[in-house]
């Protein structure tokens, strides 16, 4: 610590003094949050973490006590859980700082203070010493503390450890919408979701652009999917459904169609479209009674209600529930119908149809997509390859789709077949930006 830089001590001496133990918890967290943002903002990263350091872990790293850190003194009275949620906190102003000023090799270093060697050395005749280690070691073996983890992997190695890591977005997700999250983190998740989304959009356009030149396979940009070669093929297989019998046109069509329909109506309806153009119809046969006898049983007594704007996105977010998990625990009944059976594609095209008749269901989607690797991160990778070919069939299809990013399929060469979908290979792949109208118009007055 520098001689001008601030210390907590300096800056709020009343709050640490061992004759406050009662202060009022909540207005001591204030305090302690409100140091932390102005050196933050004010102080070298490198200074901020040697002020972090001293604050929280200074003294219970040693192997000889004089006295315990002054912050544990607040939550001394059986308070760890406030002292858990204090320290997580201020990691998050932390982070969501150094996200926005990308200075993302600070907050690797933040995660690395925690690696303490002389946690579970007790201390003799120093037992509130003792107490203080366990919980910096209890919350070093939270959940709280593997998301924290999650701010300080580089884009680079998500793909490496475990197999979970490649879907690090999802995660991230659930994270900024859980209200019981400090909003720093809920801040923090968002912005690492969307570098991690774009980065993903902007790998898979140069991959298709590379991957269909004639330059030496050498110079190939990298595939941000595990398809290896299947995935340029697949991309086109999605491609081809665009044009006037696209998902998108067909979603629209069924919007109006739905207008003031009952919710029973509504049912039955979005029944047909979701298993219209389904190829397996033995297939279809067995989930359409499977879905249909889940759906009738929800809000039966809204059915003969007109569908408004509220039930019409409630009623979208149940069919997510049905094909994904309904309790947000265990995988659904029909999730696990299609992916045994080698049938992620459908299931991806399902998901997606729903989503382009209810964008706002995105978010909703994005969090069941988040339970499902929580419920099966703790499988190994080779018991879970059908959920991971899910999981990149799954991106691949929203990042052509439901992202601004416009991709098109042009035929290059003359094939015998009028089905283009009997010779992919002759035809090629083509990216671009698609313009925001809203944008353009007011550019254009």
């Amino acid at each position: 610590m520098t001689a001008n830089s601030l210390s907590i001590s300096q800056e709020y001496p009343h709050f640490i003094t061992s004759k406050r133990r009662q202060l009022n918890v909540q207005i001591a967290q204030e305090e302690v949050y409100t140091f932390f943002i102005k050196i933050v903002n004010t102080m070298s990263p490198d200074d901020v973490l040697r002020e972090f350091q001293a604050v929280f872990i200074d003294g219970l790293d040693l192997q000889y006590y004089h006295s315990i850190p002054q912050i544990y003194k607040i939550f001394l009275n059986d308070k760890e859980q406030d002292f858990c949620n204090t320290i997580k906190r201020c990691i998050y102003i932390l982070i969501n700082t150094w996200k926005t000023s990308r200075k993302d090799k600070y907050i690797q270093k933040l995660v690395k203070l925690f690696d303490i060697k002389n946690l579970k050395v007790k201390a003799n005749n120093f037992p509130a010493i003792n107490i203080c280690k366990s919980w910096l070691e209890n919350f070093i073996n939270s959940k709280d503390y593997q998301e924290i983890k999650l701010f300080a992997v580089k884009h680079d190695e998500l793909s490496k450890g475990h197999w979970t890591n490649r879907y690090t977005s999802y995660l991230l997700v659930a994270q900024s919408v859980n209200e019981n999250n400090p909003r720093e983190q809920q801040e923090a998740a968002r912005k690492l979701y969307k570098q991690i989304k774009d980065k993903f959009k902007f790998e898979l356009a140069m991959y298709i652009a590379r991957s269909q030149s004639a330059v030496s396979s050498t110079t190939r940009y990298k595939n941000p999917s595990v398809l290896g070669d299947n995935a340029l093929r697949l991309i086109k297989a999605i491609v081809l459904k665009k044009g006037a019998f696209s998902h998108e046109n067909i979603a629209n069509i069924f919007i109006k169609q739905t207008q003031g329909q009952t919710l029973e109506q509504f049912k039955s309806s979005i029944e047909k479209y979701l298993f219209f153009s389904v190829d397996n119809q033995e297939l279809v046969k067995t989930l359409r009674q499977q879905f249909a006898e889940i759906l009738s049983l929800w809000k039966k007594d809204y059915n003969q209600e007109i569908i408004t704007k509220e039930l019409f996105l409630r009623a979208c977010n149940r069919v997510i529930d049905c094909f994904t998990t309904e309790n947000g625990k265990e995988p659904s009944l029909l999730f696990i119908l299609l992916l045994t059976q080698g049938h992620s594609l459908t299931l991806v095209i399902i998901l997606l149809k729903t989503i382009l008749i209810s964008r706002n269901s995105r978010r909703h989607l994005e969090i069941k997509i988040a339970h499902l690797i929580s419920y099966y991160e703790k499988y190994p990778e080779d018991e879970c390859k059908w959920v991971i070919n899910f999981m990149e069939i799954f991106n691949i299809t929203f990042a052509i789709y439901a992202e601004n990013v416009e991709y098109n399929l042009i035929k290059m060469e003359e094939d015998e077949s009028s089905n283009p979908q009997l010779n992919l290979d002759a035809y090629r792949v083509f990216s671009q930006m698609k313009v925001d109208r809203q944008k353009r118009v007011s550019s254009d007055s």
